[in-house]
This record gives structure tokens, C-alpha cells and sequence, in this order.
């Protein structure tokens, strides 16, 4: 796709007839993503700009999301313009340079791998990973490479069935994040918007001769409520505008968390696992309200009804959101912006935090004895203890082998009524 020039003018209410499908290189007919109220254009995927930054814009009926192919092909925005909803925490324009800085916090940011690594290292199948230590007060690193990498655009358009967009990234040995990540491998991100809502789809390809780790996690950021800055003690709020536009106090939320892994002053998991205390019980089974208490928590995933997702519920309106993330992803984190209402995380992720370096083999000793990087995956034998006693693939060290894909699918839809 020819990339969009920054600062194009768009011409403002022009719709597009239903099934056009946008030429590669067309600019959005809206400027930065619609306001509120606009003209829906059904069936279109078109490159735009928001805020400066290159985007591809989908649109189906009222339903639009858009993407920012050049900072970590993520999903920055995804809009009901029909009822003025803006289900994501999305960057405003004032906000933009504070985006670029930690993009994470914002939109459906990719990490790989997520969340925490101590001293941003550890071995697998023979191969040293040094990834930098960026949050110096915990000696770690945090999210991964590939939240800010530029993306390539590889396909997009509308099928008659749904708009979309196809984005990768391929790392080989000349590129210059392989000297973090030994691998070579291609991970390729589809999105797709219909009537059904928002899908998903990720893949991890081993490019390479040798098992490659699939660490990999969404930093996904929920609005709460579903309008732009309308929650008390949200940055850039307007006087009243809670009670105008609604309060987070309105919201429910519900997630399918199992187990809750004991963290360490550092964010670094311990191998203990806690019981559930009542809010957390509550978050798990009726719902709760999602800033009770701050939360920068770690759970497993423990699917209820045969789903494993957040349902986030408007009582206002009676309108829920519901992020199914599938069985893959066996792991969550919640992080709720210390307790203050208007955004928070809710965060699937394959592998728990830190995971190959709580691995050891079944004759080492009590927890002070670990090792500080093993053979994590002895193929074809993927069976080292951790320090709790789980076999690799229940902490999420699935080795990919060369020429294999790993996969798995995501939705983000909304629908009427409440948490039933």
C-alpha cells in the first residue's frame, strides 16, 4: 500500500456507496478518524492520518477502527459512532506527544514479549536473549520490541463481508532489533470490522532453524466510560462532565481470572499462588466496578461458560463491551491507572511474567537456588519443571519450530444488555 502523506486534506461528507473498497494509496474522506456523528462509510478501508501519524481507517456502518501502521501497528481507536462511544483509551491531538512516549498505554499495543523480564534476559533452546532494561527502578524489561516498530501495511480493503487491514513485521539477521531477539520469524496482525464487530487475528511464523519462544501479549486499554475524557479524576476532564456524558462509577466489569499469581516488590512473579479475595471474586463472577482498588495484579485464565474474555458493562445505557481473547491466552494482567476512573488495562498474554526465568530442572533446589537462564526447551522433550512444580506449557513456553505458525483469534464487540 503506497503510505499516505502527513497533512493530506481530506474532504469532509462524501459517503461511499455500500461494498466500495478503497484503492490502495486513497486518503480517508474525514480528515483525522470521523468525529461523532458523522456520516458512516460502510464497507471501507482507506489510509488517513491521526493526529499526524499514518493510519488505515475501517469502517463498517456505524462501526470504525483505525490502526497506526508506524507505532506498533496499533489499534488506536475503535469507535460506535452511532451512540458516540469510544470503547478504547485513544490519544487525543493534545495528547499525542505523550503517546509516542509510551504507546502501551493507549489503543491494542502489541507486546512481544509481554510484560516483565528480569535484567531484560533469559536462555531459550540454547540462545541468550538480552533485550535493554528500561524501567531501571525494577531492573527490568518491560513490553518488548515491537509496540513502537514501524509496521508494513500488507494488505487491506473490503471483501464484501467486512473491511480490513493486514499488517507485518519480519525480523531476520540484518535487521537491528535481531541483536535483542536472536529469532528470525514474521508476525503478521489482521484486522477485521463487520456487523459481528472487531476480529483479531495474530500469527507467529519461525522463520529460523532453531525453536523460537511465542512470548507475546496485548496492552489493551479500555475506556470506562465510553466517551472521551468523561471520567472524574481523569487528566483533561471537564468540569461536570461526568454527570453529563456519564460516570465510570456506571461501570461493571467482568473477566474470566482464575488463579492469582503472587507478584514480588519488583512486579516479578514468585511461583505462589494466592486465593481470590472478595473483589476479585466478584470481578470474576457477578462483576465489579474496575477501579475499587488499584490493581497492577497478574492472574491465570479460567474460562467461564467455554469463553475466556472482559465484559465491560455500561448500566446507563445497558450496553456491554466484550473482549473474547479465546483459549490461547492463558494468562491476564490488570492494571487499573492506580484506582483512577477512565481507562484501564485489561491484558491477555500467552506466558505468565518473567517465565523463562522461573524455569529449572527437577533436581534443583528450593526457590533461592534458581538458575538465572536454563535450556529452557530441550526438543523434543518441553518438559522443565518450574519452581512450582508446571511443566513448560502451563506457564506458556510454547516453542514454535521452524516453518510452524502459531495463531489465535480475538474479537471486540458490543451488545445490548448487561452481564447475564
Amino acid at each position: 500500500m503506497d503510505a499516505a502523506r502527513r497533512g493530506d486534506a481530506a474532504r469532509a461528507g462524501d459517503t461511499a456507496r455500500t461494498g466500495d473498497t478503497a484503492r490502495t494509496g486513497d486518503t480517508a474522506r474525514t480528515g483525522d478518524t470521523a468525529r461523532t456523528g458523522d456520516t458512516a462509510r460502510t464497507g471501507d478501508a482507506v489510509e488517513s492520518t491521526f493526529h499526524g501519524e499514518r493510519a488505515v481507517v475501517l469502517q463498517w456502518g456505524h462501526l470504525q477502527a483505525t490502526v497506526l501502521p508506524e507505532v506498533g501497528a496499533n489499534l488506536v481507536s475503535f469507535r460506535d459512532l452511532a451512540r458516540g462511544f469510544m470503547f478504547l483509551h485513544e490519544p487525543g491531538a493534545d495528547e499525542m506527544d505523550d503517546f509516542r512516549q509510551k504507546p502501551y498505554l493507549y489503543g491494542i499495543p502489541v507486546l512481544f514479549p509481554p510484560n516483565r523480564y528480569d535484567g531484560g534476559t533469559f536462555t531459550y533452546a540454547g540462545k541468550r536473549v538480552q533485550l535493554p532494561v528500561n524501567e531501571a527502578e525494577t531492573g527490568t524489561h518491560l513490553h518488548g520490541f515491537l509496540y513502537d516498530t514501524a509496521w508494513d501495511v500488507k494488505d487491506s480493503g473490503n471483501n464484501r463481508g467486512e473491511s480490513y487491514v493486514v499488517l507485518s513485521v519480519a525480523v531476520d539477521e540484518a535487521h537491528p532489533l535481531y541483536a535483542q531477539w536472536p529469532f528470525c520469524f514474521t508476525v503478521e496482525l489482521r484486522y477485521g470490522l463487520n456487523e459481528f464487530g472487531l476480529s483479531q487475528r495474530i500469527s507467529v511464523r519461525n522463520d529460523g532453524d532453531d525453536l523460537m519462544p511465542c512470548l507475546i501479549g496485548f496492552h489493551t486499554a479500555f475506556n470506562a466510560p465510553f466517551t472521551e475524557h468523561a471520567g472524574a479524576g481523569r487528566e483533561g476532564a471537564e468540569p461536570g462532565g461526568a454527570e453529563r456524558r456519564g460516570s465510570a462509577e456506571a461501570y461493571r466489569c467482568r473477566i474470566s481470572i482464575g488463579d492469582r499469581w503472587e507478584l514480588d516488590d519488583r512486579g516479578l512473579p514468585t511461583g505462589a499462588k494466592l486465593p481470590l479475595t472478595a473483589y476479585e471474586q466478584a470481578l470474576r463472577d457477578e462483576g465489579a466496578y474496575p477501579f475499587a482498588t488499584p490493581m497492577d495484579n497478574h492472574y491465570t485464565a479460567l474460562t467461564r461458560g467455554g469463553y475466556n474474555r472482559m465484559e465491560l458493562w455500561d448500566m446507563r445505557s445497558d450496553v456491554t463491551l466484550v473482549y473474547d481473547v479465546g483459549p490461547r491466552f492463558r494468562q491476564w494482567m490488570l492494571w487499573n491507572h492506580s484506582g483512577q476512573p477512565g481507562f484501564f488495562c485489561a491484558e491477555p498474554q500467552v506466558n505468565v511474567v518473567n517465565a523463562p526465568n522461573l524455569m529449572r530442572g527437577p533436581d534443583a533446589g528450593d526457590a533461592a537456588n534458581l538458575v538465572d537462564s536454563v535450556n529452557v526447551v530441550d526438543a523434543p522433550r518441553a518438559v522443565n519443571d518450574w519452581k512450582a512444580g508446571l511443566a513448560a506449557d502451563e506457564i506458556g513456553l510454547i516453542p514454535v519450530r521452524p516453518g510452524e505458525v502459531w495463531e489465535a483469534h480475538s474479537r471486540l464487540y458490543a451488545r445490548d444488555g448487561g452481564l447475564n
